[in-house]
This record gives C-alpha cells, structure tokens and sequence, in this order.
C-alpha cells in the first residue's frame, strides 16, 4: 500500500448477520485515498457508505479484505489520533455545556490545555455557535446546533485528516455555507477530507475526485473534472443517476 494514501481500501467486503443468514453491505470495495486530497462518497441510501466509513474508523470488523489508515490498521490509537471524524448522527451528552464536551474531546486526542482553551472560543465562532452558545446545555441545541457542535469536535484536534458521514445532515443554508467556508479553508492548508453526502452541490464545490458506490459496489472512481465533463448539459445529478439504471439494467456505468 502507497504510503502517501492517507486512505487505503482492498477489496473490502461487509456482511451483517442475522441469525444464520447475513447481509451484505459492502462488495469488494477497493479505493485510496492520497495526502491533501479531497474525496466525495456518493450513493443512495443503503448503497454501503456509512458501512464503508465504520469500517475506516475501525467500529466494525470486515469480513474480508484490507483497511489502513495512515499506512495502519483501521481502528489503530495512533492513527486515530490525527483523524476527525463526524457520525452520521450526532448523539451527545444533553448535560455538558458546548465548551465542556470540546475539552473532553480534546483531551482525548491529547490537545494540552492551554492550547483547548485557545481554540475552543475561536473554533465554536468558525462553525456558528458564537455569542455564548458554547455555554449552554447540549439539552438546549437544535438539531443543527448540534451539527455544527459535531463539526467542531472533528476539528479540535487540528486532525490532518477529516472523515464525515453526511456532511451537511441538519444544517440549514447559513449552516451549509459556514461548514463549506471551514472545509475550504482546511483544504487549502493541505488537509485531507473524505465525506459521504446526498448534496451533489457540496461535492461539485469541494472535491477533487468523486467516489460512488451502489449495492455495495463501487460504481465509479473519478476526477471531479471528468465526472462534470461526462455529465455534460445533463447535469451532475442526472448523469448519476444514469449512471444507477445502466448498473441495475446490467450495463457498465
């Protein structure tokens, strides 16, 4: 494995069981990811993207194949440590202040405090919980506060490498710009960031090359350039979807 990808996959195959039958999410999956890149995950629901994603982050074991992450095992402490990573659903404790689920955070990646006390301020204005929202309850947090609350314990570690499973899941389109200016910021300094999403807008306006996967099988592989020029006057979302019938009618996409 090339030990510029922040990101390897060899073909990865995901079964859930039930019982004595089992389901299979993830088909031999096999894509990297390189240093400072940044890559959109696109597919319907239930296509394999968040089974994909659990199995970067280590939450679950493959049943075959290979996922390294910094040149590690998925799920290593040490590569953990320079990875940010927002779930699909953001479930917090509803009785710790904004500021004070950031410390634990940031401890837990090892942040010094004098350092947690530097950024978290700075940080909760970047994602739009300013004006003393970070001392408040979570209990008191709209959905989309508790997005953007998400958002900022990905990145309080500075983590050199950023992983979302729906970007934008909850925001509103203040929420999705402020998200949008971050990651572009980030970006720009070199960091690399893997994201799943439905929004083909915020693929168009982050990525450079753009992965979908359908029934657990990786559909295409693509430069962003290539896939908008593929897609023509169609538009992005047609061509995928496209794209999506030719597979299910037995075709190559």
């Amino acid at each position: 494995m090339d030990q510029e990808n922040v990101i390897d996959i060899r073909g990865l195959v995901v079964d859930y069981r039930t019982g004595r039958s089992a389901t299979r999410a993830v088909n031999g999956a096999t894509f990297s990811v390189a240093r400072g890149e940044c890559v959109g995950f696109i597919g319907p629901n239930g296509a394999g993207k968040s089974s994909t994603i659990k199995a970067m982050m280590g939450f679950l074991f493959p049943t075959k194949g290979e996922v390294r992450i910094f040149g590690e095992p998925a799920g290593a402490v040490e590569s953990k440590l320079r990875i940010g990573y927002l779930p699909e659903v953001t479930l917090y404790y509803p009785f710790l202040k904004g500021t004070e689920l950031l410390e634990l955070y940031g401890g837990l990646h090892r942040v010094p405090r004098s350092r947690l006390r530097e950024r978290i301020p700075t940080l909760l204005e970047e994602v739009g919980l300013g004006d003393g929202a970070g001392e408040r309850l979570i209990r008191t947090y709209s959905k989309g506060m508790q997005q953007r609350l998400g958002i900022a314990q990905a990145l309080i570690a500075e983590p050199e490498c950023l992983i979302f499973d729906e970007l934008s899941s909850g925001l509103d389109p203040v929420g999705r710009h402020d998200l949008r200016k971050v990651l572009l910021d980030l970006k720009a300094k070199g960091a690399t960031i893997f994201f799943s999403s439905h929004e083909l807008y915020e693929v168009e306006a982050l990525c450079d090359r753009v992965i979908a996967i359908h029934r657990g099988e990786i559909l295409f592989d693509k430069s962003l350039d290539s896939l908008l020029g593929d897609a023509s006057d169609a538009g992005l979302e047609n061509h995928f979807m496209s794209l999506i019938r030719r597979r299910d009618e037995g075709g190559t996409p």
